[in-house]
């Protein structure tokens, strides 16, 4: 395996250059941060080594997109290869769902086997046309580089909306004619839960900013909030793959320099939380959030459900026995992702209840 190697601008940098370079944060072995400001990224993973297989499902098909020529940024679409029709023998407009998966803002891509193998099941299991985005990575892009990422490719959704046919923007996988604008859905995963609930608030109930394109509702599974004060599962066992420790990693690797895990982008509920006084003042689209028992993340997904219930806000909480974090993404085809979070989320955005 190789690191490819990049330099993060910082103000450190030069004053660290006399030295010798080391290591001050190690990711997982995925990504290094060195004392001069050097970011070294792991290539060539073997994936099957996590036992991260990439799974082929014959029904679903998929293709890759530019989003955003300035940054580089691709998305990658899903679709049901077989088409839905009423009763009637119409053909069906599917619904939309923006996938953001996770990584603690600074590991992942479309292209990694469980992000990958989840949109696939997530297309298959709820019918839908799926829209997954890369977005830039923390510690080369802190935040908010990820969430500007998150609202560009909402409006690239806009932009192929309200293009014209033949206009030469628009992506014909999401012609009007086979998708439905009016029914939009967010789904993020852990950083990606961070960034659909960032989303949430930004565009607010409707999306007005978004028209045509109207989202329904945001599905936040075990989203990556922090805070200063630890909880009662953040102080619990650790657990098999994420411990404490790599979560505070991440968030010193993701947040602006200089900032702590109260602000607003880590915490919704700190006292630094801009987002929580905009959540407070904005009507919010319904949100749904699903954790496993045993994740260190519950208690803050629970907490800001519960007081986004007491603002009035329609928030739903899914707790699923026995699951620690990442137990849909890892493995989107076993059956406890196939009987609770597909159909959870299905219930979700195609009843409204649960």
């Amino acid at each position: 395996m190789t690191h490819a190697v990049t330099k993060q601008h910082s103000k450190k940098a030069s004053a660290a250059a006399t030295t010798i370079p080391h290591v001050v944060e190690d990711c997982m072995g995925f990504v290094q941060l060195y004392n001069d400001g050097t970011v070294s990224r792991l290539k060539d993973i073997d994936f099957l080594k996590f036992n991260l297989p990439r799974i082929s499902d014959d029904a679903v098909s998929y293709k890759d997109c530019l989003y955003d020529e300035p940054h580089g940024l691709h998305l990658r679409i899903y679709k049901p290869v077989s088409d839905s029709r009423d009763g009637g023998g119409r053909l069906k407009k599917l619904p939309i769902l923006v996938y953001l998966h996770g990584g603690g803002f600074c590991l992942g891509s479309i292209d990694w086997p469980n992000c990958h193998n989840s949109c696939q099941r997530l297309a298959s299991g709820l019918d839908v046309v799926v829209v997954a985005p890369d977005y830039r990575l923390a510690p080369e892009h802190r935040l908010p580089a990820a969430v500007e990422d998150g609202e560009a490719v909402m409006q690239w959704l806009k932009a192929q909306a309200t293009s014209p046919g033949g206009g030469g923007y628009e992506e014909d996988w999401l012609a009007p004619e086979g998708v439905d604008f009016d029914r939009v859905f967010v789904l993020g995963d852990s950083s990606g839960g961070n960034i659909a609930h960032q989303l949430a608030v930004r565009f607010g109930s409707g999306s007005p900013g978004l028209a045509p394109v109207r989202v329904r509702g945001f599905v936040l599974l075990a989203p990556f909030f922090g805070g200063v004060d630890r909880t009662e599962s953040e102080e619990g066992p650790r657990e098999e793959m994420l411990s404490l420790e790599d979560l505070d990693r991440f968030w010193r690797l993701a947040l602006p320099i200089g900032e702590n895990r109260d602000h607003w982008l880590a915490n919704p509920l700190g006292y630094l939380s801009s987002s929580a006084e905009a959540a407070t003042k904005a009507d919010l689209d319904p949100i749904l959030f699903i954790v496993g028992s045993r994740e260190l993340l519950k208690d803050r997904a629970k907490e800001y459900a519960v007081k986004l219930r007491e603002m009035g806000k329609v928030a739903e909480y899914v707790e699923i026995e026995g699951e620690q974090h990442g137990f849909f993404t890892n493995d989107p085809y076993s059956e406890v992702s196939s009987t609770k979070v597909i159909e959870v989320v299905g219930k979700f955005m195609y009843k409204g209840d649960y």
